[in-house]
């Protein structure tokens, strides 16, 4: 399970790459240098400030709100299945027990 980085942190990250990207030759090479600086993965780094781009509106893709929202409706479709099975699975047995031909 992935650690939680602190979104203060994350945010020192992203700003910093942001401000420095023009010294380097590629976005991986500023994440690389900011990542050693503030203690974490290159990898996340780079992927934090893709995401913030994205946020900002800089570049496509899934916002964070948005991923959050299919998240939660994904977790609720979940339930709402098992719900629906546990339902159905009542009716039968009700069912059956109502019938007369079972007496």
């Amino acid at each position: 399970m992935p650690k939680k980085i602190d979104p203060a942190l994350r945010d020192r990250a992203v700003r910093l790459v942001r401000e420095h990207r023009s010294e380097y030759p590629s976005l991986t090479a500023a994440s690389a240098a900011v990542a050693r600086q503030v203690g974490v993965g290159h990898e996340s780094v780079r992927r934090w400030v893709l995401q913030a781009d994205i946020d900002d509106g800089t570049r496509d893709g899934i916002t964070s709100v948005e991923h959050a929202e299919i998240k939660r409706l994904k977790a609720e479709n979940s339930r709402l299945r098992e719900d629906v099975a546990i339902l159905r699975a009542a009716t039968t047995f009700f069912a059956g027990e109502l019938d007369p031909r079972n007496r």
